[in-house]
């Protein structure tokens, strides 16, 4: 399928489209555009707009896009919603939500700065998202197995739980 968003790509531009091949859609193919254009690209190649003004998987309700499309799409995994906290952080005005946020805008900043196209730029972010779910995983099972986990070393722990998340 195609998906259609704005150009210029930073946090809900380069976490949705990751979200999209990694849970919806694995061979998406991406347009940007400047936003007057969406609606055309929308109807002449029937592509999914996201990320744009009035589309249905953008920003409402006060979530992010990526929380729309999770939403939309009905994922329900809990290391989703987690990193999606830290988009939502990163992506609005709602700093508190989750401290990571703080950091993701400025990693998303730099990689548009680093990155010669937009295209370019979602493919140097994957690593990221990648990392963070990873790591969105492993904070939910640090909790899960706290009392287990407390009576090994820190090599054990991380053992434990790399093993866990492979599951």
């Amino acid at each position: 399928m195609k998906w259609v968003t704005r150009e210029y790509v930073h946090v809900d531009r380069t976490a949705c489209p990751w979200l999209i091949r990694k849970f919806i859609d694995p061979q998406a193919e991406f347009i940007f555009v400047p936003t007057e254009k969406i609606e055309e690209v929308e109807k002449t190649q029937k592509a999914i707009p996201f990320d744009a003004p009035e589309v249905k998987l953008g920003h409402r309700d006060g979530k992010c896009s990526f929380e729309t499309i999770i939403e939309e799409y009905r994922l329900k995994d809990p290391a989703l919603t987690e990193l999606a906290k830290m988009v939502h952080s990163a992506d609005t005005s709602d700093r508190g939500l989750a401290p990571e946020g703080v950091g993701l805008d400025a990693i998303m900043t730099g990689a548009r700065l680093n990155a010669k196209d937009d295209f370019e730029a979602i493919e140097k972010a994957t690593y990221v998202y990648d990392a963070l779910y990873s790591y969105c995983k492993f904070k939910l099972l640090r909790k899960k197995y706290k009392n287990k986990s407390a009576k090994m070393d820190r090599k054990q722990q991380s053992e434990f739980l790399r093993r866990k998340m492979q599951k």
